[in-house]
Formats: C-alpha cells, structure tokens, sequence
C-alpha cells in the first residue's frame, strides 16, 4: 500500500483531482489494485454551528461549500444519522443538477459511501441527475436513500450557491426527524471516514467494483424517460404536436438538470424540432444566468412567448421553463401566463379525463401547501374527493402519497406532482398540460387550437378564479426579519393584530401555521403567519428556507372570486397588499421599499 499512497498524493486524493490515466502503466497497476484492497482513514474535524438543513436541504454560497472540511462534515453526519444495520451493505443514489463543485464533491462522496460501509453507490453520469430523475432511481433500485447535489432554483457558479440535500428509501425528500438527527450529528462531530481510492470516471455508463464496494454509473435520463411514458400517451401526444392546423413550444431548460431528459422526450420521442427546446446545455453556473422559471429570470422564454415589451412577432402557442434540478415549471400560453395554484388545479380537475396514469389509478384526493392559493380546495369540493393542506416543503406530502391518500399536489412555488415518484416533478407537469392541449383539441386537428388562456378561463367559469401573488424580499437581514415575525406573533397572540380602518376587510382568524400530519401524527410549528378573512382571503408571511444568505421574507396574497374572473390581478389584489405591507411593518422592519421579485 505505500506504492499505493505515493502514487496518488494525499492533497490529491482529498480534494478529488487524481483521477486514473486510462492506458498508462501506472493506471493499470491502480486499477487492479483497486479490486484487491479497500482502505479507509480517519479524519478528524471540529463541528460548524450553521449546518441546519432548511426547507430542501443544505444551502450556502460555493466557497463557504469548499472550505477544508465543511462538506465532508456534513455527509458524515447524514452517514451518522442512519442506523448502522441500515448502512451496512446499502445501496445509495448520488446525482445533482451539475453545479459547479459537484465534481469535487461527488468524488467525495464516492469515498466516503464505501469508507461507511455502503454496498452499492448508483451515480448518475457526470454527477448529473434531475431531482425527479433522483426519486424514480431511489425506487427503482429500492435504495437506502440518495444524496443530492443542489441548490435548485439558487444561481450556481464558484459566486452562486451548492447544496446537499438528502431523500429517502421512498424517494422523497428527508421528513424533519431525518434533518434534525442529521444536524444534531453535524454538531457532535469529531471525525470523518473517507477511503484511499481513486477517483472514478463518471462520464459514461459503467460498473466499477472495490472489492465488496460496487460504483455503477447511470444514464439516468433513460429511466426517468421510461417512467414518463409509462404516465402519459406518447402516441396522441406525437400527433397532436404534428397536427395539421400548426403547433408550436419552446421548452427552457434554464441550463440545467433538465436538458437531457426535456431534448429526450421533446425532440427524441416527439419529433419536435430542436428550436423546441432551448438552453438545453446544462452549465456548471447555468451559463450565468438564475435557473428559477418565473416572469423574472426566465427573462428569454418570456419573451420568446409574447409576455415582455421586447417581444416580437407570433408567439408559439405552449411554452414552460424548468429550473437547474427541473422539479419544478413555469406554464405558459401565447401571451399568457399561468399562475402555479392554477396549474395544479386545473391538472387536478382534468387528471381522470386526459392522463392513462390516472385513468387507471383515479384520483383519491389532492393537496397543497398552505401559501398556494385555494384553487385546488375549489376543485376538490366539486369532484368530492379528499384535500389536504400542508406545510411548504415537499417532504410534507411523502406520507400522504405514500398512504394513497392522494394523487396530485403542489406549491405556489412553481412546484407540481404526481404519485408516481416523491418529488415535484416538473417535466411530468408539463407533459400534463401537453395532455390537456391534446384533449380540448382532439378531433378538431385542422381547426384553430383550443389554447392555454381558453383552457383556464373555461376553468375559472366553472370552479372561480383565485387571484395570487408572491412578493419576495431576498437577502434580507436575518436579524430585522426575525424580529418583525416576533412582533406579528406577540400582536396575534395579545389580540393586538388590526386592520387599517375602513379597508373593507375583517380578520376572521390569525395564527401561525401548525401542522399535524394525519397519517403518522408528526408536528411541525411556526410554518408561516396565516390573516385569515371573513370573506376567504388570505395574507400569508413566510420565512423561507431556500436562501443561502441572510433571508427571504415571502408575503403571499390570496382572493376568491366566483363571478368577477376578469381583472387584472394587480388591481384586484392592491387593496390586500396594502393592507399586508401596513401591517407587517415589513417596510420598518426591513428598510425595504420594493420586493426583489414579484410572481
């Protein structure tokens, strides 16, 4: 073993930056050593105060991620969290949105699986797996668990965020029993364990075995795609993109996770041109650009679709954006957009009618987080079938899936899904919306297309509109942010919360969130401040858990309206926000003028 420890320097070996020569003597003499001996070390390490897993996960800016140490202190303390009779011979799946650092990290990682005493690591190839991509794998090789690497819709680069996230044997992400034992186990650290091997070629499709240790590296995309086929008729789907009367869509993958699998369904199974799909390359830094599909970043696809002052010319009828690990969707129209309570309602209503899935397996009930608006409450009355309201964070609806107790659910955070996999699920969402298309204009294939804005206002005539909207206040001080959420707690708490006079509202109840899961009984408080009204609208304030510095103050702004479908949300939701900012103090509080981006 000293010939072993010569050839590949211990700084090389840590940091990841050895990888084997094909074809050199050396690489040779490696590779058959690797088969015949698996040795591992002992590292020591202190415990960093700030490894809290937030809402998806792990999230701070790159370098903070490369700091000596930081990473591998945080793997070990999701190894830690795990029974050791689980461990012990397990099977993990490891894949991220491609970020930068997800190379170092990945080779990481891949040591210290087998210095713990994991059996099989499934890798995705280049370290590059979708999120829904991530779920279907978990369950498809019925793993453990998966590590993730990402940060979502967060900017990447060396100056953007990294993420580690964690699911579980369903493929969902980790419930808060899992991240808090694995943050308690980040704070009582003292070592890590990581083995003395090389790093592996992750660029194709291949099994490596170390001794008892089994590295198999996937083309995930190829299953994911599998699965999806299986959900949707890919048939009617190919003649409707190619029906006579025209269809047009442009698919924006952002640079991200999304490409391979968007460029494999959109152009490989359906045949549409490759100008359906754009910034398909994902890129380590997501080509400079903020993979967060709304009106603000998806600035191209907005304007491709008619929706920005610089447009130009016939919008194409269907457009969507993803973000950089593609669960979640933006909806678009010509010139239109769709709001994410909307799209799940409307998927929700319209399931049983336009998709196999769930032609097959009908639709028990539904669910949303409790900022997205109330569309989906709408639907569920009229279908009769249960609704459930959880906490944001997909991890809450795992338990209702998995008991059956629903089929679809979603966030107001451009997040939809299904019970075939425990993500959201962002291509499958659109492939909903391609189905809707496909069923309104079935029959009708050389007439002018049923569009998008029809297929939503007919829903708002049958079930009610739900205007919404999102103001974000990022990077706050965490601090002020903090303390103006006291202050709206102590005032609900004393009775003290009022109204501006003569707004022509009145507060029916104010509280903060508290969730009791009805198939396992878990509790989770303080999951956002709820101003209730008696007419049924909602002021919502929420701190989220998907930044990485500082916070995000969410102010989220629901109204019913069963007649009146036809305003302009700004102006029929004014009067609310006012009353939203005036209350929260949020402007004196935070010294903010203006939200950082408005949905």
């Amino acid at each position: 073993m000293e010939l072993f420890k010569r050839t590949i320097p211990e700084s090389q070996r840590m940091q990841g930056t050895a990888p084997i020569q094909r074809g050199s003597l050396e690489g040779y003499f490696l590779l058959s050593l690797k088969r015949l001996v698996m040795e591992y070390k002992v590292v020591d390490t202190v415990p960093f105060n700030d490894q809290l897993p937030g809402t998806s996960g792990l999230r701070k800016k790159t370098p903070h991620f490369m700091q000596a140490n930081y990473l591998e202190n945080f793997i070990q303390a999701i190894f830690n969290s795990l029974s050791s009779d689980d461990l012990i011979n397990s099977t993990l799946v490891l894949g991220g949105d491609g970020r930068y650092f997800s190379n170092q990290a990945g080779q990481a990682i891949i040591k210290m699986a087998a210095a713990n005493g994991v059996r099989k690591l499934i890798v995705a190839q280049n370290f590059l797996m979708c999120t829904p991509g991530v779920s279907a794998v978990i369950r498809e090789y019925k793993a453990l668990g998966g590590i993730l690497l990402t940060a979502s819709h967060n900017a990447g680069g060396l100056h953007g965020d990294f993420g580690v996230k964690y699911n579980i044997s369903n493929g969902g992400p980790a419930p808060e029993n899992v991240t808090n034992e694995i943050y308690r186990q980040s704070t009582l650290i003292q070592s890590y364990k990581i083995t003395l091997m090389p790093d592996i070629d992750v660029s194709y499709s291949h099994t490596e075995h170390f001794g008892n240790y089994i590295v198999e590296v996937i083309d995930s995309a190829a299953l994911y795609v599998n699965l999806l086929k299986d959900i949707f008729d890919f048939d009617a789907l190919r003649r409707f993109v190619h029906r006579p009367g025209g269809f047009r869509m442009v698919y924006d993958a952002m640079h991200g996770a999304a490409g391979p699998a968007a460029r494999a369904v959109f152009i490989g199974e359906l045949g549409l041109p490759e100008e359906s799909v754009i910034n398909g390359i994902p890129s380590p830094d997501f080509n400079g650009g903020h993979p967060d599909p709304n009106l603000t970043y998806a600035k191209e696809l907005v304007k491709i679709m008619g929706l920005s002052p610089e447009s130009k010319g016939d919008a194409p009828d269907f457009g969507a954006a993803a973000d950089g690990d593609a669960d979640r969707n933006m909806v678009l129209g010509k010139c239109f957009f769709v709001t994410p309570s909307d799209s799940v309602a409307i998927i929700a209503a319209n399931a049983t009618e336009t998709i196999p899935y769930f032609k097959l397996h009908g639709l028990s009930g539904a669910a949303r987080s409790m900022p997205t608006s109330g569309a989906l409450e709408q639907v569920t009355k009229m279908l009769g079938i249960d609704f459930y309201e959880v906490p944001t964070g997909w991890k809450f609806f795992g338990t209702l899936l998995d008991s059956g107790k629903i089929g679809i659910c979603g966030e107001e955070s451009f997040g939809t899904g299904g019970s075939h996999i425990r993500e959201k699920d962002g291509l499958w969402a659109v492939l909903c919306w391609l189905s809707l298309l496909e069923y309104n204009n079935r029959g009708k294939e050389e007439e002018k297309l049923v569009s998008v804005e029809q297929i939503v206002v007919r829903h708002w005539e049958k079930f009610g509109r739900n205007y919404y909207t999102r103001y974000d206040y990022e990077e706050v001080d965490a601090k002020s942010a903090t303390n103006m959420f006291n202050d709206l707690r102590q005032r609900i708490a004393s009775n003290q919360l009022v109204l501006p006079l003569n707004c022509g509202y009145e507060i029916m109840t104010a509280d903060d969130f508290k969730y009791v899961d009805p198939v396992d009984g878990s509790i989770s408080e303080k999951q956002g401040i709820r101003i209730l009204m008696v007419d049924g609208s909602r002021i919502i304030f929420r701190l989220s858990g998907t930044g990485s510095v500082g916070a995000t103050i969410r102010v989220y702004i629901d109204k019913y309206e069963k007649e009146n479908i036809h305003t302009n949300p700004s102006v029929a939701l004014r009067d609310l926000v006012e009353i939203a900012l005036n209350v929260s103090k949020l402007q004196e509080f935070t010294g903010r003028n203006e939200p950082t981006v408005i949905t």
